[in-house]
């Protein structure tokens, strides 16, 4: 038996494989059933093979469609799974999405709409590019919720009219950097390449900054490589594949030359750190991505990492005694523990793990047609935080910054990076 997952196999593309394998996991998924409360693809996919009395075959394309359309690449089903490589049957129930996707957008059967949104969305470089010039402008009219413009980028790149969407900072992460002429670490005890993520680049620029004091507080240099662009998790996710590889292969291209320098690469978002880590190798199948995904670190991965051989300096002030922690679906599935818990606790700070989904999840959750469903998938998350601070102000922080807006836009709590809370507490 050959699942095929890998795109640079012919048979990747092959309609008939891929509905063949689509039986075949559904019916294994079906006996199995522990990820029943996962994602909204699980209960939908059980659902329609119980209505056909366990008959996995009889499931119509629509029914199918609607089990892909709802997997939005948490990737949490793959950690839980018994059954994934190197067991027989050889399950990855993600890349199989990723792999229907793809082959619908090859073969034009998602809608003309969504195929367009799906490529704008993708283009987080020239879309950020392109806000930042007028980001008051952008973030007062072109974002506000409901707004005639909203409704307009509806119709146009279906992105639903009511999210709440990150606003862009006024100035670019690399604009800060090149004018603060990078590190000012002068005797460092190590050195690290800052992956900093779109997210970073054009909209919170304060994360960023703020992991550079709390590295350099620890004597940690930081470079900036010059040149890198978007993870490309939106076009993957999306099934462009071929996007996702140009992409890709420039980002590792520039990281590898730090890495066989003797830097780790640190990523500043836990979507592009799994990507980086297990995407690149998969789909590069090159020695240089390869070398990148096992230096890379999740940002409090490498300093809990560090701590271990060079003692962190714990001279802060100010820090919140209890702290109400989100740990985002793609940090989880890194499998690499709680970090920025622990970071945390070294600390001494009392932090209040919540592990539910913020049904946000990249794109997905921007969508006009998931809209509704997000915002059941959310509600726990939001329950969860609203009944945690309900008699207690605690700071709310999470690594995710697509997760905090949506927990802000659920709740009105503004939710900040662990590094924000860390960098805030170093004296000048």
């Amino acid at each position: 038996m050959t699942a095929i997952y890998d795109p640079s196999n012919p048979q990747y593309f092959d309609l008939k494989d891929l509905d063949k394998e689509l039986n075949r996991v559904f019916e294994i998924c079906h006996g199995c059933r522990l990820c029943y409360n996962l994602c909204p693809s699980f209960p939908a996919l059980f659902g329609f093979i119980d209505q056909k009395d366990g008959l996995v075959q009889n499931l119509s394309q629509a029914e199918t469609d609607e089990v892909i359309d709802k997997c939005y690449e948490c990737k949490l089903c793959y950690v839980k799974c018994p059954y994934v490589p190197p067991h027989e049957w050889q399950l990855d129930f993600p890349r199989l999405m990723l792999r229907a996707k793809t082959l619908k957008r090859k073969y034009k059967q998602t809608p003309f709409i969504q195929r367009m949104g799906d490529t704008l969305m993708a283009k987080t470089d020239l879309i950020g590019k392109a806000s930042l010039v007028a980001a008051p402008i952008v973030n007062k009219v072109v974002l506000k919720p409901g707004s005639v413009s909203r409704k307009i980028m509806q119709s146009v790149t279906g992105t639903a009219q009511n999210r709440l969407l990150p606003p862009y900072s006024k100035q670019r992460f690399s604009t800060w950097w090149l004018k603060r002429k990078g590190s000012q670490v002068k005797d460092s005890s190590y050195q690290v390449s800052l992956f900093t993520t779109c997210f970073v680049e054009y909209m919170n620029k304060d994360l960023g900054t703020s992991l550079v004091k709390v590295y350099e507080h620890n004597n940690i240099e930081i470079t900036v490589p010059k040149g890198l662009r978007c993870c490309g998790a939106p076009s993957l996710h999306s099934g462009d594949v071929k996007g996702f590889l140009k992409v890709a292969k420039e980002n590792v291209l520039r990281l590898a030359i730090d890495v066989k320098m003797g830097k780790k690469v640190v990523v500043a978002q836990p979507t592009c750190g799994y990507v980086l880590k297990f995407d690149y190798p998969l789909y590069l199948k090159s020695e240089a991505s390869e070398l990148v995904a096992k230096n890379t670190f999740d940002a409090a991965e490498f300093l809990v990492w560090l701590n271990k051989s060079q003692e962190l300096k714990k001279d802060l002030s100010d820090l919140p005694q209890k702290v109400i922690y989100h740990l985002p679906c793609h940090l989880k599935a890194q499998n690499i523990g709680l970090k920025s818990k622990e970071l945390l606790s070294l600390y001494g700070v009392d932090v209040q793990v919540v592990d539910k989904c913020s049904g946000i999840d990249g794109t997905w959750g921007y969508k006009k047609q998931n809209y509704d469903l997000s915002k059941k998938v959310i509600k726990p998350l939001k329950d969860f935080i609203l009944t945690a601070n309900s008699n207690d102000n605690k700071t709310i922080c999470g690594d995710c910054h697509l997760a905090n807006t949506a927990i802000y836009e659920e709740t009105s709590y503004k939710v900040v990076s662990p590094f924000e809370i860390l960098a805030n507490a170093i004296k000048e």
